[in-house]
C-alpha cells in the first residue's frame, strides 16, 4: 500500500542521553548508509560517526538495520542513535528528509505494521494504550493485548461462530444428504454455547475498558460543603485551597488518581449558587459544564442539612442522564457515623473529608459503580469501539436464536451469524474501513 519512506523522532524531543531517529521504507538502508558512512549488518549495532555533506563530524553514535519483512513495520527499518539534544536529533531528521524520506504521520509506523500483517488492529491499538497508560495495572493490561491475549479470545469466538454457521448452512444447502444435524436441539445448544462465550468476553472487555478509560468524577454542590477538602483527602495532599470563605474555588481543578488500580479523574468545582460577582458566576458556569460531561457527580452537602431537600436540589442541578451520588459530609460534627445508604434509589454516603472517616466507603463505591473488579491475570486493554462491536455481535446472535426458536427461519438465523462474524472482524481488522483506520491511528503520537 505504501511505497515511500518515512522518518520520525522515536524519542521525546529535548535534552536526553540518547535521541533515536527511525526510518522505514524502501530507501531506509540507503539513508542509513549515507548518514553512518557504512553498510550495517542486519540486527547488529554499529558505532559510527554522523557527518554532514562536507564530511565534517556532527555526532558519534550508532546505526541499526532491520531488513523487512523481519522488522517492526514489515519494511526495511533503520534506527539512528545519536546523543540527546535538539540540534543533533533535528539535524539527523532533516538529513533523512533530504535523502528521500518524508515526515511520518501520527501512528504511521504502527499502521504499516498492521498493513503488513505484523500486528492485528487490536494489538496496534494496544501500542497506543501502552504509551497512554495511567497505572501499572493499565500497563500490564495493554501489554497483554499487545501480546495477543484479546485477539486470541476473539479468534476463539470466531472459530466457534464459524463452526456453528458451517453446520447450519450445510444443512440448509444439502437437506437431502442426511447430515447429522438436529435443527432444533443441536442449533439451540450451539447458540447457547456461543452466547456464553460472547458474554464472558464482553465482561472481560468491559473490565479492560474501565482499566483503560477510568472514571470521570466531578465533585459539585453548594459552597462550603467541603468539596475542596474531599479533593485534598482523595488526592493525598493539598491540591485545592480550603477556606471558610464561600466562593474560594473558581476554576475547576482536576487531579488524576488511582483507586486500587482504577484510573479516576476527580474535578473540584465552584459552589453552586447565584452570585453577582462575575468571576464567581463564571466559575459556577464552568462547574455546570463539568457536571454535564461527568461519568458520575458527587453532590456534596452538609450532613446537618435536610436530606430529602438536598436530594431534590441535586436532581434539579444535575441533568437527568448524569449518574449521581450524594455525599453527606462532616459526620465528625454529629453523633451518626460514616455509612452508605439508599435514598429512593440514590446512593448516599456519609463521611468526613476533614478526618477521612468514610472515605474508604467512597473509594469502594467508585469501584462498584464503574464495574471495576480489580486486575486479574487475564485482564486485557479494551476500548469503547471494542465494546460496541461485541454488543452488536451479541445482538445478532440473540436475533439469530430468536429466529430459530420462534420462527424456525434457519436462513435468517444463518444471516444473523454472518452479521455477527462481521462485527467481530472489526475488532482485529479483518473487516475495517479507511475512515476507521484514520480515526484510530490519528490518536497515536508521531514516531510510533
Amino acid at each position: 500500500m505504501y511505497d515511500d519512506t518515512i522518518a520520525a523522532l522515536a524519542t521525546p524531543p529535548g535534552k536526553g542521553a540518547v535521541s533515536i531517529v527511525r526510518v522505514s521504507g524502501a530507501k531506509a538502508l540507503t539513508i542509513g548508509m549515507e548518514l553512518a558512512g557504512l553498510r550495517p549488518s542486519p540486527r547488529h549495532a554499529h558505532v559510527c560517526t554522523f557527518r554532514d555533506k562536507t564530511g565534517l563530524p556532527v555526532d558519534r553514535g550508532m546505526v541499526l538495520f532491520f531488513p523487512g519483512p523481519r522488522s517492526s513495520t514489515g519494511e526495511d527499518v533503520i534506527e539512528l542513535h545519536g546523543h540527546g539534544g535538539v540540534v543533533v536529533s533535528d539535524w539527523l531528521l532533516s538529513q533523512a528528509f533530504h535523502l528521500g524520506a518524508r515526515p511520518a504521520e501520527p501512528g504511521e509506523f504502527t499502521l504499516r505494521a498492521f498493513l503488513n500483517d505484523k500486528l492485528d488492529l487490536a494489538q496496534a491499538e494496544a501500542v497506543a494504550d501502552l504509551v497512554d497508560s495511567g497505572s501499572r495495572a493499565a500497563v500490564r493490561a495493554a501489554a497483554r493485548s499487545l501480546c495477543g491475549a484479546f485477539s486470541e479470545r476473539v479468534r476463539e469466538l470466531q472459530s466457534a461462530l464459524t463452526a456453528l454457521r458451517v453446520r447450519l448452512e450445510a444443512w440448509l444447502d444439502f437437506p437431502d444428504e442426511e447430515l447429522e444435524l438436529d435443527p432444533h436441539g443441536d442449533l439451540d445448544a450451539g447458540f447457547g454455547a456461543l452466547s456464553e462465550l460472547l458474554e464472558r468476553l464482553l465482561g472481560e472487555a468491559r473490565q479492560g475498558a474501565v482499566l483503560r478509560d477510568g472514571l470521570n468524577v466531578v465533585i459539585a454542590g453548594p459552597p462550603n460543603a467541603g468539596k475542596s477538602s474531599l479533593m485534598n483527602r482523595l488526592a493525598g495532599y493539598d491540591a485545592a485551597i480550603v477556606t471558610q470563605i464561600p466562593g474560594t474555588t473558581r476554576d475547576p481543578l482536576r487531579e488524576y488518581l488511582s483507586v486500587d488500580g482504577l484510573p479516576v479523574c476527580i474535578t473540584d468545582t465552584a459552589g453552586f449558587r447565584t452570585s453577582t460577582d462575575p468571576v464567581e458566576a463564571e466559575g459556577v458556569r464552568r462547574a455546570q459544564r463539568a457536571v454535564e460531561h461527568a461519568d458520575r457527580v458527587l453532590w456534596m452537602v452538609d450532613v446537618r442539612e435536610d436530606l430529602p431537600a438536598e436530594v431534590t436540589r441535586a436532581h434539579a442541578e444535575v441533568a437527568g442522564d448524569v449518574a449521581l451520588t450524594v455525599i453527606r459530609n462532616k459526620v465528625d460534627l454529629v453523633p451518626q457515623g460514616p455509612g452508605l445508604e439508599d435514598h429512593d434509589g440514590l446512593s448516599v454516603i456519609r463521611l468526613s473529608a476533614l478526618t477521612g472517616e468514610g472515605t474508604e466507603l467512597l473509594r469502594e463505591h467508585l469501584k462498584v459503580i464503574s464495574g471495576f473488579g480489580g486486575e486479574s491475570s487475564g485482564t486485557f486493554s479494551a476500548r469503547s469501539r471494542h465494546l460496541d462491536a461485541l454488543l452488536r455481535a451479541r445482538g445478532h446472535v440473540r436475533a439469530g436464536l430468536e429466529q430459530l426458536k420462534e420462527k424456525r427461519a434457519l436462513e435468517l438465523a444463518a444471516e444473523e451469524l454472518r452479521a455477527a462474524q462481521g462485527a467481530l472482524g472489526e475488532l482485529t481488522g479483518e473487516v475495517t474501513s479507511d475512515d476507521l483506520l484514520g480515526e484510530i491511528f490519528a490518536s497515536f503520537c508521531i514516531g510510533k
